[in-house]
C-alpha cells in the first residue's frame, strides 16, 4: 500500500493510525534482524505519535498529508532526545537537543518516525559498510551491499518495512543505495530542503531528500520537507513546489538529453535499461537528443578533493571537550588526539587526512582550488546542455549491487560507485534515481534523470512515466 493510500485512509477514518504503525513495527520486528536497516527503533514514541494522529482524526482535525504513515529517519537527522550518531563511536550516545527542520515538518504532516537508519559513518561511503553497527544488507540479496552511504533507509523501503525514509545525498548517497535496493530516491536542488539538523559532512554539497517505494510517495514527501527555514541560511528563499499535482502531465515536447559521459563504463545490463528508458519517454512524446558533456569526467577528482576538505574543517569540532567520544590523556593535545584516533573509523580518517593535506599551506592553490574551479568548469558545463535539453538521462551506477568486503580494500574501486551522481551535487542540480527493472540475479537497476535547479516537478513527471512504462 502507498504512502498516499494510507495517508487518505488514516485522514478520513478508514483505517487507524495505531493499526499501521503496529503493522510497520512487526514488519521491521520480523526482518531487521537480517537486514539491519535501523540503528534504534523507536517503539515507544512511534505507538504515542500515532495515538495522537487518531485522537486528531476522532475530533475532527486533520493530520496532514502524510497522517499515520510510518518512515525511517537517517542517523544524522537530529531528533531531539534521540541518539543521533552519524554511525561513529565518536558520537555514541549523543542526543540532540532539537530536531532537524525536516523532523518538525514531518510531524507536522502526521508522519511517524519509527526508527533511525544506518549509514556509513559521518555519511562517507557507498556501502553502508563503515558503521560502528555493522553493515546493512540488501533486501534483493542479503550477500550484497545496499549502497551508501543512506543504506539503511534503501533497505528499510526496499524491504517493506516502511513505505518512506529520509536520506542525505553528498555525492550520490541518496540515488545509488536507492538503485542498489530497487526504489526511489531524490537529491534536490541544493537549499530547496533545509539542512538545519543535518549533521556536516561536505556544507556545500550535502542535501536531504526522499526515499520512496514509488515517484508518486517520493513527490509528496518531498513536498512536505522543502520550503524555506531562516535557520538555514542556504535556504531558497522560496515555498514548497507543488509536485504530487502534476505528476500525470507526461513528458510530452521535452527534449532529454541522453548522455553517453552518464552510461560509459556502465555494464551491459545497465546500458540497455537506460535505453529502454529512453524509448519509454520517446514513446510519451519526449524527445531524445544524444549528447555529451566531457567536463564531467572530472566530477570524480574534483568532489574527492573538494568533500574531504570540507570534511576535514567540519569534523574538527569533534575534539573530547565539548561532547561525544572523550579519553582521558595527560593533557588537552594528546586527548584529543586519543579521543580523535579512538572515535573516528578508517574511512573518516582516511578523508580527514586528505582534505588537511588539500588545505595545507603550498598545496591549497595545486589542489582544493583547482578542484574549485573544476567544479565551476562542470557548473557551467551544466548550464551550456541545458540551454538545449530539458532534462538528461543516464545510469544511476556503474554496477548492480556489490557483494559485502568486495571493495573495502580498495577505495578507489568503491569511489568510483558514485561517478554518475557526483557531477549534480557539484552543480548543486536535482536528480532521481527511478527503478527500470532487474538485471542477473534479481538484483534491482536504477536508471537517473538530472535537471537545472529547481526543476523537480519536470523530473518527477519524467521518472512516473518510466515507473508505468515498466508496470
Amino acid at each position: 500500500m502507498t504512502a498516499r493510500t494510507i495517508a487518505e485512509q488514516v485522514r478520513a477514518g478508514e483505517r487507524r493510525a495505531t493499526e499501521v504503525v503496529e503493522a510497520a513495527l512487526v514488519e521491521i520486528a520480523t526482518h531487521d534482524s537480517d537486514l539491519h536497516a535501523f540503528t534504534e527503533v523507536h517503539t515507544a514514541s512511534a505507538r504515542e505519535a500515532a495515538e495522537a494522529i487518531d485522537a486528531a482524526v476522532a475530533a475532527g482535525n486533520d493530520p496532514g498529508p502524510l497522517a499515520g504513515v510510518p518512515i525511517g529517519v537517517k542517523d544524522n537527522i537530529c531528533q531531539r532526545g534521540r541518539v543521533t550518531s552519524c554511525a561513529s563511536k565518536i558520537l555514541e550516545g549523543w542526543q540532540p537537543p532539537y530536531d532537524a527542520t525536516v523532523v518538525g515538518r514531518l510531524a507536522a504532516a502526521g508522519a511517524v518516525i519509527v526508527g533511525s537508519t544506518n549509514m556509513d559513518e559521518f555519511a562517507m561511503g557507498s556501502s553502508t559498510e563503515n558503521s560502528v553497527y555493522g553493515p546493512t544488507r540488501n533486501p534483493a540479496d542479503h550477500s550484497r551491499v545496499p549502497g551508501g552511504s543512506s543504506g539503511g533507509s534503501a533497505a528499510a523501503v526496499g524491504a517493506g518495512m516502511v513505505p518512506l525514509s529520509l536520506g542525505s545525498d553528498t555525492g550520490g548517497s541518496i540515488r545509488q543505495p536507492a538503485a542498489f535496493c530497487g526504489v526511489v530516491g531524490v537529491k534536490p536542488t541544493y537549499g530547496a530542503v533545509s539542512r538545519y539538523g543535518l549533521v556536516a559532512f561536505a556544507s556545500s554539497l550535502d542535501q536531504i531528500g526522499p526515499f520512496a517505494a514509488n515517484v508518486g510517495d517520493a513527490a509528496l514527501l518531498l513536498e512536505v520537507i522543502s520550503g524555506h527555514d531562516p535557520l538555514d541560511s542556504t535556504s531558497l528563499d522560496a515555498p514548497a513546489p507543488s509536485l504530487v499535482a502534476h505528476l500525470d502531465e507526461g513528458v510530452a515536447g521535452l527534449r532529454v538529453g541522453l548522455c553517453k559521459d552518464l552510461i560509459e563504463g556502465a555494464s551491459t545490463e545497465i546500458t540497455a535499461a537506460v535505453a529502454a528508458s529512453a524509448e519509454l519517454l520517446a514513446a510519451q512524446g519526449a524527445e531524445i537528443v544524444e549528447m555529451s558533456i566531457p567536463e564531467l569526467h572530472y566530477g570524480l577528482s574534483a568532489y574527492y578533493l573538494i568533500a574531504p576538505a570540507e570534511a576535514s574543517s567540519n569534523l574538527a569540532r569533534y575534539d573530547g571537550v565539548r561532547y561525544g567520544l572523550r579519553v582521558d590523556a595527560a593533557n588537552v593535545a594528546e586527548m584529543n588526539a586519543a579521543s580523535r584516533t579512538a572515535g573516528f573509523g578508517d574511512e573518516v580518517k582516511r578523508r580527514i587526512m586528505l582534505g588537511t593535506y588539500a588545505l595545507s599551506a603550498g598545496y591549497y592553490d595545486a589542489y582544493y582550488a583547482q578542484a574549485q574551479r573544476t567544479r565551476t568548469l562542470i557548473i557551467r558545463a551544466f548550464a551550456e546542455a541545458y540551454a538545449s535539453v530539458d532534462l538528461i538521462l543516464g545510469a544511476t551506477t556503474p554496477t548492480t549491487a556489490f557483494e559485502i568486503g568486495a571493495k573495502v580494500s580498495d577505495p578507489m574501486e568503491m569511489y568510483l560507485s558514485d561517478v554518475f551522481t557526483i557531477p549534480t551535487n557539484l552543480a548543486g542540480h536535482p536528480a532521481i534515481s527511478v527503478p527500470a527493472g532487474t538485471g542477473a540475479g534479481g538484483l534491482p537497476i536504477g536508471v537517473q534523470l538530472l535537471g537545472p535547479a529547481l526543476s523537480e516537478e519536470r523530473l518527477l513527471r519524467a521518472a512516473a512515466v518510466i515507473e508505468k512504462g515498466r508496470a
